[in-house]
């Protein structure tokens, strides 16, 4: 059982940091640590991750929408089109972090999730994010993606398995490398999210089913829809704010919490 306060907070920082370039994780480790809050436990974070998914599917439904008209005409034969192209780019993109998680999801839970590992993360991708924007040439758009780009992109998302290394960081921080504009990367990062939150959503939900935990339901739905609208909120203004100042706030950002990571906790 959690008091709503905690509930509202820890749900808002879930929203924002899932699609924030700052790390969910480092985040959700953070903020309890210093409040001296009790674990969250697993229910709470697959309704906060539902939240998001929710969150993301609302804000690109009318893309979406286009996507998988356009990718099944695909599936016959049909000449693609820039929205089937992206459609099955998306989907390519999820697999080596599905790979990955398969093969290292028990390490990463076990042995990956010390401060110090979170902290060096956080500092050291989020400085790759700055070199990133700084070299990036960002000439395309995420309809326009090649086949290499979308294995870079979908390999450095597979790292953000690392606790601290943000999955929305690093899939920008790929996408500018090969290319993109800003705002492209950005939309191709959320895109990727939808299959990525599905996959380890159901894996949660799954070993949820197994355990024999109490549910605070109350706190859960909550939960969810405070992820919910705070996430498609970050969405909208997160590419606003990288069309107008870029990812160096989030970048100096970055090099802060890791800091304050690596010497509070």
């Amino acid at each position: 059982m959690q008091e709503l306060y905690q509930v509202f907070i820890l749900a808002i920082i879930q929203g924002l940091t899932e699609f924030l370039p700052v790390s969910s994780s480092a985040h959700l480790i953070l903020i309890p640590k210093l409040l001296h809050w009790p674990d969250q436990g697993l229910a709470f974070d697959v309704a906060i991750h539902v939240g998001t998914l929710f969150s993301v599917i609302t804000y690109f439904r009318k893309e979406l929408k286009l996507m998988i008209v356009d990718w099944c005409k695909s599936i016959p034969g049909k000449p693609a089109t820039p929205n089937s192209h992206l459609a099955w780019a998306i989907g390519f993109g999820t697999i080596p972090v599905g790979l990955a998680g398969l093969v290292f999801s028990s390490f990463i839970a076990n042995d990956m999730r010390a401060t110090w590992i979170i902290a060096a993360s956080t500092i050291g991708f989020g400085i790759l994010l700055g070199i990133a924007s700084l070299v990036a040439k960002q000439k395309r758009d995420e309809r326009h993606l090649k086949w290499k780009d979308v294995l870079v992109i979908g390999c450095a998302q597979a790292i953000a398995l690392i606790p601290g290394t943000s999955r929305s960081g690093i899939t920008l921080t790929a996408g500018l490398f090969v290319g993109l504009t800003r705002q492209a990367a950005a939309r191709y990062s959320f895109l990727l999210s939808i299959p990525v939150i599905i996959l380890a959503g159901s894996l949660e939900m799954f070993k949820l089913a197994q355990s024999d935990l109490i549910i605070d339901y109350r706190a859960l739905g909550f939960g969810f829809i405070v992820s919910m609208i705070t996430g498609y909120a970050c969405i909208g203004v997160f590419l606003k704010l990288l069309e107008r100042f870029g990812v160096m706030p989030f970048v100096i950002y970055r090099v802060v919490l890791g800091t304050v990571l690596l010497f509070i906790l």
